[in-house]
């Protein structure tokens, strides 16, 4: 199915194919690859706005996601139409992760691609396990 990427965003110049061949690697990877998902790279003020409404916490952050379905730990989604195969929205607040790979010496381009694979498969696993796993960037990001 398909991979929706937007850039919403003007500051940071960012390379769409790379990212699209992580998320589709990703979503084969998982058993999902029949499913839709949308990236939406975000500058701080949308990231903003959106962390504040949905998490309270009204500053700009590295990743959010919106997921379509509701499903117990453990459990794939199990869509009951062609409109259902989707997995959701992600957004990745590309200025904040940019500024963070500035200050730590790495390759925002390599960062990018790695963080989104680490994020969606930590993501997917602690919903299939019931666990809460961080990503080992959690602490740089």
């Amino acid at each position: 199915m398909s991979v929706l990427i937007r850039n919403a965003q003007r500051t940071v110049p960012l390379r769409r194919v790379p990212l699209r061949r992580a998320v589709c690697a990703l979503r084969a990877a998982l058993g999902v690859a029949r499913f839709d998902v949308a990236l939406v790279c975000a500058g701080d003020g949308l990231m903003r706005r959106l962390n504040g409404a949905y998490r309270r916490r009204p500053e700009p952050t590295d990743v959010l996601s919106f997921p379509y379905h509701r499903v117990s730990p453990g459990e794939l989604p199990r869509p009951r139409s062609r409109d259902e195969y989707n997995l959701g929205d992600i957004f990745l607040g590309v200025e904040f992760i940019q500024r963070q790979c500035r200050r730590a010496g790495e390759d925002f381009e390599s960062v990018l691609t790695m963080y989104q694979k680490e994020e969606e498969i930590l993501e997917e696993l602690n919903r299939l396990t019931g666990t809460s796993l961080q990503p080992l960037t959690a602490g740089l990001f």
